[in-house]
């Protein structure tokens, strides 16, 4: 395995070994042990697929406050999209700040995006599926959301924004400065 630290250093893009051979490939996407290993001690407790049927389509920016806050390990399978990670920790060196990677079939590579920051993604293929284990279950009434245009954050996703197919919900989250972020440089 094949663990990256990125520009904000607690997000990981961690790339799993492939064995493959005439009839396809075999690989280990979560092993306990094996990132306890490499450092990270995240127990997941849930795992969520998501369908996209059209390239464009962006999800997020989303997170779940404390006490319920998510970690994600996050991976494609099928397709190809661009994953977001946004530090929202007050007092983070890095608060606002944004990193990205492009994950699909082909490369394996898959985004450890822990608590404390907000995530979202654009397909960049059609019936593109993401899949991903997230460190508590579904709380809604935790739920948060930043916009993913926020001109503070400037994300520069991959394709033309004007063609992008975004829920209404997300369109109606509010910019990073408008809210009170849940989180602090002490819960990462």
């Amino acid at each position: 395995m094949d663990i990256k630290l990125l520009d904000i250093p607690d997000i990981r893009l961690i790339t799993p070994r492939r064995f493959g051979d005439h009839r396809g490939f075999f690989e280990e996407t979560y092993n306990h042990d094996s990132f306890v290993n490499h450092g990270i001690e995240t127990v997941f407790v849930q795992d969520n697929h998501s369908l996209s049927r059209s390239a464009g389509t962006v999800r997020g920016l989303h997170f779940q406050a404390p006490p319920r806050a998510q970690a994600k390990l996050v991976r494609c399978g099928r397709g190809r999209f661009f994953d977001v990670a946004v530090d929202i920790r007050r007092g983070s060196p890095t608060f606002g700040l944004w990193v990205g990677a492009e994950l699909s079939f082909e490369n394996g590579r898959m985004l450890l995006v822990p608590a404390g920051f907000a995530h979202g993604f654009m397909t960049l293929e059609p019936e593109t599926e993401i899949v991903y284990k997230c460190s508590d279950t579904y709380a809604p009434e935790t739920e948060g959301a930043l916009r993913w245009d926020d001109p503070d954050i400037g994300i520069n996703w991959p394709l033309d924004m004007a063609e992008s197919k975004i829920s209404d919900k997300d369109k109606a989250a509010p910019f990073l400065r408008d809210i009170e972020s849940p989180f602090t440089i002490e819960d990462g």
